[in-house]
């Protein structure tokens, strides 16, 4: 087999694990709404109303706001990514606990009753994100199954409510979404396998800041009971999304749908509360990732460009939530929360970003400077769990790494709330 054939197949598996690397790291749900939803893990967020972050989860529960509100904050999502007993075709991989890193999600949502029946309202937050980079390990860094993997998405809504009586609210929005991405991989499995010499090509990929824009939207409804006691239910739609780099590679991103059910109650002559909420993620949407004029730089027969289509067979998620408030006093609001989060990896799994069945455990406080100002802190500890990890080169052939891979992280929120 000649060289030039070689590196053409060895190209094309760098690509297959480029894909997955960024299929799992767009599967890597962000939530980064509210410091408030962070302190109940996310239980009950689709109908509690508490501040204007509720009308991310569903932009119903604006109608339960009388006058204008702000909300705006940021998330720090601190990561935690380990990766143990991996063994691939250059023999033992050192064990690497160095994976993860920490950024930060900005959010802010303003709503604005137009009178008793109407509200819009506008936001910024974002829904999906992740971020690996292997470069402090000399041979991580120059793997095709480490590199660096940055992606991070941007949500702008637009949405407007309607109450149709005391009892039922409608909502509905159009979502504008911005993603960009950098991936970068290296080489050294591929000299290996394909008995290339040492510097054939020094990176096998190398997308930076690959961006593009896709079109979704939300609806959603809130029955109340009473005042002490309400349901809400919401469906978002998430678009393909297109991203292209500077060299003119092209990467197909879908994004999941989402279903979520929340329910609020507080308990009658008590300063309590309990909340709760079922979320479904569509994450069987990503059955295939489509690539559009691949380049691969600095090879011996110049750049090379090509389509490729890569099944990938994921599967549907779920979260299960449920949290408890304590209104102390006129001032001061303590919240706790649990939430399971279903991974969403099924027979395919990735080491550059891991993933598996996690619960949350999740705390948070509110403090009222007064009737209309707020200041909202929350805090998440993540737990993933040790996950068995295989990776081939090309879909279908036995596996070139094999490992043990575990993502814990930390998720920290502070957030202002004002009403006007």
């Amino acid at each position: 087999m000649n060289k030039t054939r070689i590196l053409k197949r060895s190209l094309l598996a760098a690509a297959v694990i480029a894909s997955t690397s960024q299929a799992h790291a767009a599967g890597f749900q962000l939530n980064a709404q509210s410091a408030t939803g962070i302190g109940r893990a996310f239980a009950g967020d689709a109908v509690i109303a508490d501040n204007a972050s509720s009308m991310a989860r569903n932009p119903a529960t604006m109608a339960l706001f009388d006058k204008t509100s702000l909300s705006l904050g940021f998330e720090a999502v601190i990561t935690d990514i380990s990766v143990k007993n991996a063994n691939g075709a250059l023999g033992q991989y050192p064990d690497y606990d160095d994976v993860g890193g920490t950024s930060i999600a900005p959010n802010i949502h303003l709503i604005v009753p137009v009178n008793d029946k109407f509200a819009w309202g506008i936001n910024a937050y974002s829904n999906f994100g992740t971020s690996t980079d292997f470069s402090g390990s000399d041979t991580w860094s120059n793997s095709v199954f480490g590199g660096e993997t940055d992606i991070k998405s941007a949500n702008f809504g637009l949405s407007g409510s309607y109450r149709l009586n005391e009892q039922w609210s409608f909502g509905a929005g159009i979502d504008l979404i911005y993603g960009i991405g950098t991936i970068r991989r290296g080489t050294s499995e591929l000299e290996t396998i394909g008995q290339l010499p040492p510097g054939v090509f020094s990176n096998s990929l190398n997308v930076e800041d690959a961006d593009g824009w896709g079109v979704g939207f939300n609806i959603g409804t809130v029955y109340e009971l009473n005042e002490n006691n309400r349901f809400g239910l919401s469906y978002r739609y998430s678009p393909e999304i297109e991203a292209e780099d500077d060299d003119g590679q092209k990467i197909h991103l879908p994004l999941p749908d989402m279903v979520e059910f929340s329910g609020y109650h507080r308990i009658t002559d008590t300063a309590f509360a309990v909340h709760y909420s079922v979320q479904w993620i569509g994450w069987s949407a990503f059955d295939k990732i489509d690539f559009e004029d691949l380049k691969f730089m600095k090879s011996p027969v110049g750049g090379l460009e090509g389509s490729y289509t890569k099944p990938y067979e994921w599967q549907d998620g779920w979260h299960y939530s449920i949290g408890g408030t304590w209104y102390l006093n006129e001032s001061v609001e303590l919240r706790v929360g649990y939430m399971h989060d279903t991974s969403a990896q099924d027979e395919i799994t990735s080491v550059s970003v891991p993933d598996s069945d996690r619960n949350w455990l999740s705390a948070g406080a509110s403090y009222h400077f007064n009737e209309n100002s707020t200041l909202d802190f929350g805090i998440t500890y993540l737990i993933g769990s040790d996950e068995s990890v295989e990776e081939s080169l090309i879909q279908g052939t036995p596996a070139v790494l094999t490992a043990t891979t575990r993502a814990d992280a930390i998720l920290v929120g502070l957030q202002y709330s004002h009403s006007f």
